[in-house]
């Protein structure tokens, strides 16, 4: 399973990248409004992280809210650099902007998934990557793992690949915020997890990892200390 990382906060995306662990970004400018930017910067700051990210997808979000006006934002976005991907909300206007942006060689992101039906039009339409929602299905007490497993596999019974290898859909596991929610993505076989920075860095921690390298520490120590 591949890792994005869901921010627009270019810092974390060099740290994220300097891993060697990232394979795209996912943002919006809701995310851009939270690093101080201003929504009118919205796009040259969607340029800056696609040149930060060497090539990598970056899935940039509508705004609109008409197929016409997707359709042109979704245009707009795509000619801003060759990585960037259109991320447009599950909905009838955003499945016909779909069509036609596809039928163009753009690339869409379908957002706001929350069930099999939605994920199965999405794919019909063209979409590039499909994102269903995790943990908004727990902030309502219901279980957004096993909601996911029933995109995960409706999707996985067909062959969406089209003309190129590169047509083939990926099902981004979205709204994580636990490494548990990591852990049971890929058992489920989702191609992607879209990861905020911080709980990204708590896949980097177990306990028993701390308690090796603490050991490790003294142990190292005693022995600097031995042959002083």
């Amino acid at each position: 399973m591949k890792f994005f990382i869901d921010t627009a906060d270019i810092d974390e995306i060099k740290e994220a990248m300097s891993w060697g662990c990232l394979a795209g970004v996912t943002t919006n400018p809701s995310l851009y409004a939270r690093t101080g930017g201003k929504l009118a910067d919205f796009e040259p700051h969607m340029v800056e992280i696609t040149k930060v990210c060497e090539g990598l997808p970056v899935s940039a979000e509508s705004t609109a809210e008409t197929t016409e006006e997707m359709i042109v934002e979704g245009r707009r976005l795509s000619a801003l650099a060759p990585n960037i991907v259109v991320k447009l909300p599950i909905c009838a206007e955003s499945l016909a902007a779909t069509h036609q942006l596809a039928s163009e060689g753009v690339r869409v992101n379908m957002t706001l998934v929350f069930s099999a039906p939605q994920a199965l039009l999405a794919a019909n339409a063209g979409a590039r990557y499909i994102s269903p929602f995790v943990g908004r299905f727990d902030d309502i007490a219901e279980d957004g793992i096993e909601q996911l497993g029933t995109v995960v596999t409706a999707i996985k019974n067909y062959d969406w690949t089209g003309k190129n290898v590169d047509d083939k859909v990926e099902i981004i596991s979205a709204s994580i915020r636990t490494p548990n929610h990591v852990t049971q993505a890929a058992l489920l076989g989702a191609d992607i997890a879209t990861v905020p920075f911080g709980a990204l860095k708590k896949c980097l921690k177990h306990p028993l990892t701390d308690q090796g390298l603490a050991g490790f520490k003294r142990d190292w120590a005693k022995v600097v200390s031995a042959q002083a």
